[in-house]
């Protein structure tokens, strides 16, 4: 019978999960429609740059949500290593696509300035209030799914909480930039506040964009570890010096809150299999202990037909 998350003790968590992305999900829409028709009535570039980042930032979460749904059905036992994959390249797709919008916004910025244009107020009067609950939101749910995060690790969650303090920051910008308009209309440099702030927009995008990207690809070339992870397996290895002849590597992916580690070690041949198994189960559960969230597979290879891995 196929292990639920119920089964593996994280159901709470899971649904908690679920429920955080959903409300998020719903919370962008409803706030990112009125926000286009502020942009169409205002003229403002920092809206239409706000707008776009919004757009990601739905993808974004869509992208979370799905992964988070086929992760319940059970995808991540039917093939953990495809859906860890599945997971990076979500991420990859979201920040390729961050990265177009910023290319969109700068070269609508770029003519804004050298053709500047007055807001019109029927657009802010609606964009304010907007960025004000807008602001509120991002915030709590910035807390919210940095406490999932500090619980129950992931990727998906850890980006979520970086998106949402971005998000808030971004709202914020956005406020300042309308106010500050609208209360310095009676100067004639006021015009150049909304384009100006809008590159502000696209230094957020930038920053998420190469984040979603960078913190991606390693996970697609198998270099999941961090550092420290890699001087826990080291320190363990040692530890294990006399029980094993060979060491070819380690090969690692990481699914969801769930890291996959493979170790390749060569035995003495005159070793009996249950003396292997009982290093290599020794060898296991030490790390696993070690290491929140790992499971460990301790392959018994030798230097002919180990794997090409990272050692």
């Amino acid at each position: 019978m196929k292990p639920g998350p119920e089964d593996r003790g994280d159901g709470g968590a899971s649904a908690s999960k679920e429920q955080t992305v959903v409300f998020s999900l719903l919370c962008d829409i409803a706030l990112w429609l009125p926000e286009i028709a502020a942009v169409v009535l205002s003229g403002s570039v920092t809206l239409f740059a706000d707008v776009l980042k919004d757009g990601n930032e739905i993808l974004a979460t869509a992208f979370a949500l799905i992964i988070l749904l086929k992760m319940k059905n059970g995808a991540g036992f039917t093939y953990d290593y495809g859906m860890g994959k599945f997971e990076t390249f979500t991420r990859s797709a979201t920040g390729a696509v961050m990265l177009v919008s910023i290319f969109i916004i700068f070269l609508t910025a770029f003519n804004r300035i050298f053709t500047p244009e007055t807001l019109q107020p029927t657009g802010a009067f609606i964009a304010v209030p907007l960025m004000i609950l807008s602001a509120v939101i991002d915030t709590f749910l910035w807390q919210k799914n940095y406490r999932i995060s500090l619980t129950d690790p992931s990727p998906i969650m850890e980006a979520q909480w970086r998106l949402r303090r971005a998000k808030a920051f971004a709202d914020i910008a956005v406020l300042l930039s309308l106010v500050l308009s609208f209360a310095l209309i009676a100067y004639t440099w006021a015009v150049y506040i909304d384009p100006v702030v809008s590159f502000i927009i696209i230094g957020f995008l930038l920053i998420a964009g190469f984040r979603e990207i960078s913190s991606s690809l390693p996970d697609l070339f198998d270099k999941t570890l961090e550092e420290e992870l890699q001087i826990v397996i080291l320190k363990e290895l040692s530890a294990f010096f006399n029980e094993y002849e060979g060491f070819y590597g380690v090969r690692s992916r990481r699914s969801g809150s769930k890291i996959y580690i493979d170790i390749f070690l060569g035995f003495d041949q005159e070793r009996k299999m249950g003396t292997v198994q009982d290093t290599s189960d020794r060898l296991r559960t030490s790390l696993e202990g070690k290491i929140p969230g790992s499971i460990v597979s301790i392959v018994p290879t030798s230097e002919r037909s180990a794997p090409v891995c990272h050692r």
